[in-house]
């Protein structure tokens, strides 16, 4: 770990010091110690209490006839102090009866630690749940990893949540004690120093997050980051969460070794022998080791050897081996040899195999030797919804994604790499995209990329979000944006690494980035711009299908409502598509993405939804208020303004929406880009306004990522024309924004 935070490892110390003397002295005035005995579990047990924690106490007994009296003696005056309390009375039998079924006791008990009363007690039922735990380690070390699952299933990862739970998280609290319990099993050694150091940490952040909510919390919320950190002795909240995700990261990599080590053990002697998988690497006992004889410091390209040996394989890397790797590899030579080129390309081709291997090499140091630009990147968090993972994480599942699209492109080393470093930019200020194409130029050049595969490698990181961009926030039908992207991308080559570069990074980013309408649209682009690089004229413009078609000759307003997926086709007017936004979300329907197109006198607009909370509404109510609004027999504006009263605002800060008038974008239209922080009724808000400035949107594209809302508007006068007068564009973007507020 890096950095100086403050720690408040002493004050959890004196206060569980603190608490003790107070437990001992009830217990003075409730017994006298004959034949029982008061024991601390859970975090008074291993002396880890923070400022909210539970006590956990068992009160033990042999029999005693008057242990009812003894025990409300202790217990009441706990209660009558505000303090919170679980407790138990049991006898030795007892306790170990309860521990053989109950995973949550029998992890207390192996750590529980004696107070008051009889210490031979509490020593004979810690050896008994111990001698017990031990006897039984396969089956019970099984339910151990089962409830781990279960946690991580639920809770998530706790070095790449936004907001995450330092207890139950994966990488968290308990994990670490669960490796305390397999140390205590004799099947594995406990956490080592990194884990426990880790560990510190995350108890620290613990800690500190109870001083400022005053309440036993373990989910550390966005608001209460800034705090959080600022009792630590740390800069700012960013600063906090990567040391967390930092933490969790080591936590979860030692976790991840635990249960090898397990496995290894419960699965009896591995076979005997070592088979060759490359120069100087074998596998041995289901790892990755070096061969005998072979001395790292003579090797530099070693270390990249066994790592593509291991993902290739599918098996991990030995411990022991990255540590001698670590430790012993010489510097790469720069340029880079082609060999450990290869070897870098055929690490990431291995897909998700990839991940380990890479997370082994980063744990050990070794990554920020070979690429030092990568320490800009490591660890640091993304402060946004739709991303699910930290930078340098989100590029090396970006880079396993980009491995299945190999066949689709005719340099897969560069979509590869050109994966593994799309984003490398975000470890400066500025556009990322911008300072990401400085940077792997001087990266592409020190793994020895030819001149030529530099500038190719350098073009599609600069442009890495052009299709994806462009797909959901112009229009496709109209020719200049086509041609713009046919003139940036400039080859049939760049334009392939770059689709296929825009599919493996939307995965990485998370569902919200990600869909099939957004795949769709890519694709359509993809398929435009091929067509112009090729000398051919543009595709027409799509019709109308048949179903559309069919519900067009309905006359009038024609809907159709399929799950998530709403069509509204209906004869061309002023306001058609926030009428229908209007009403989408008076039925409690989020927008997620619309697309509007007109074919004719006839308009197309499809939208797709997600109920904001519960069921979604009947299809054939919605059906009907929205025949009802189009046919104007439908004020949906007061059922609106009854939702707004209603909404809560935003439990944190928002920034302040942005109204962008885009030059150059058409020559038809004038390109309106609003974005803000999503709520009801927002598209409806939006169109209200081009309304009230006498404006028609001829094609939009909505988006919404995460809270927040991105949408694109091509707008035209009542004569048709984009907007030319400067005054009339200010009016614009003045009466959009005080439609947002």
């Amino acid at each position: 770990m890096r950095g100086e935070a403050r720690s408040y490892a002493a004050a959890r110390k004196e206060r569980a010091a603190d608490i003790d003397r107070w437990l001992k002295d009830l217990f003075r005035t409730a017994s006298d110690g004959d034949h029982v005995s008061l024991v601390a579990v859970g975090s008074l047990g291993r002396g880890e209490l923070a400022p909210g924690s539970d006590l956990d106490l068992v009160l033990l007994h042999n029999g005693r006839a008057d242990v009812a009296r003894v025990a409300d003696r202790i217990w009441y005056p706990i209660w009558d102090s505000a303090v919170k309390l679980d407790h138990s009375v049991r006898t030795v039998e007892e306790a170990v009866s309860v521990a053989r079924q109950d995973l949550k006791a029998v992890l207390g008990l192996i750590q529980a630690r004696h107070v008051a009363g009889d210490p031979e007690l509490t020593r004979k039922a810690r050896e008994a749940v111990l001698a017990e735990w031990r006897a039984d380690s396969r089956r019970r070390l099984g339910e151990l990893r089962d409830a781990a699952d279960k946690r991580a299933e639920v809770s998530g990862e706790l070095a790449f949540l936004l907001e995450p739970d330092l207890k139950d998280g994966r990488g968290g609290l308990r994990d670490v004690q669960a490796m305390q319990a397999v140390a205590a099993a004799w099947v594995a050694s406990a956490p080592g120093p990194r884990a426990r150091e880790a560990y510190e940490f995350i108890l620290d952040v613990r800690h500190a997050l109870h001083v400022v909510t005053a309440r036993g919390t373990d989910r550390l919320v966005l608001q209460e980051q800034d705090a959080v950190a600022g009792l630590l002795g740390l800069l700012d909240a960013e600063a906090l969460m990567r040391r967390l995700a930092e933490a969790g990261r080591t936590v979860s990599h030692a976790f991840d070794g635990t249960w090898r080590a397990v496995d290894r053990l419960l699965s009896g002697p591995a076979p005997r022998g070592r088979r060759p998988l490359a120069d100087g690497v074998v596998e041995h006992g289901g790892e990755v080791v070096l061969a005998r004889g072979v001395d790292p410091r003579k090797d530099p390209v070693l270390v990249l050897r066994a790592a593509a040996a291991a993902a290739d394989s599918g098996l991990p890397l030995a411990p022991a081996t990255v540590s001698v790797l670590a430790a012993q590899s010489p510097p790469m030579p720069v340029p880079w040899p082609e060999e450990a080129r290869d070897c870098l390309v055929s690490i990431l081709g291995a897909g998700r195999a990839a991940v380990p291997v890479w997370e082994e090499l980063d744990q050990a140091g070794i990554l920020v030797k070979l690429l030092p630009d990568w320490e800009r990147v490591r660890h640091r968090p993304q402060r946004n919804p739709i991303h699910r993972f930290t930078v340098d994480r989100h590029l090396i599942e970006a880079a396993a994604n980009a491995a299945s699209h190999t066949r689709d492109v005719s340099r897969p080393d560069l979509l590869l790499i050109g994966a593994l470093l799309h984003d490398v930019g975000k470890g400066w200020p500025g556009d990322h995209s911008a300072t990401g194409e400085v940077v792997v130029r001087d990266i592409a050049t020190r793994i020895g990329l030819p001149p030529q595969d530099v500038e190719t490698l350098a073009t599609v990181v600069r442009h890495h979000l052009l299709l994806p961009e462009t797909a959901t926030r112009r229009d496709l039908d109209d020719p200049v944006t086509i041609e713009k992207v046919a003139a940036t991308v400039g080859t049939r080559e760049v334009l392939d690494l770059l689709a296929a570069l825009a599919v493996a990074d939307g995965h990485a980013t998370g569902p919200a980035a990600w869909n099939g309408w957004k795949a769709g649209l890519v694709a359509d682009l993809v398929r435009r711009v091929r067509s112009v690089l090729a000398g051919s004229p543009p595709p027409k413009p799509p019709t109308l299908s048949p179903e559309q078609a069919g519900l067009a000759r309905h006359g009038g307003g024609a809907v159709r409502v399929n799950g998530g997926a709403v069509t509204v086709v209906a004869p061309d007017r002023v306001g058609l598509l926030w009428s229908a936004a209007g009403v989408l979300s008076a039925h409690r329907l989020i927008v997620r993405s619309a697309s509007s197109a007109s074919a004719g006198s006839t308009a197309v607009i499809e939208f797709s939804v997600i109920p904001e909370y519960g069921s979604p509404p009947d299809p054939a109510t919605l059906e009907s208020d929205l025949r009802l609004v189009l046919a104007g027999r439908l004020d949906i504006e007061q059922r609106l303004a009854r939702r707004a009263r209603s909404m809560r605002p935003p439990r944190v800060p928002v920034a302040p929406p942005r109204v962008t008038l885009v030059d150059d974008a058409s020559a038809t239209a004038t390109v309106v880009e609003v974005r803000a922080h999503d709520r009801p009724g927002l598209l409806w808000r939006i169109g209200r306004a081009f309304g009230e400035c006498g404006l028609d949107v001829r094609a939009a594209r909505v988006e919404t990522l995460g809270a927040e809302a991105v949408d694109v508007f091509y707008v035209v006068d009542r004569a048709g024309r984009p907007l030319s007068d400067a005054g009339q564009r200010a009016q614009v973007r003045d009466q959009v924004l005080a439609a947002l507020r």
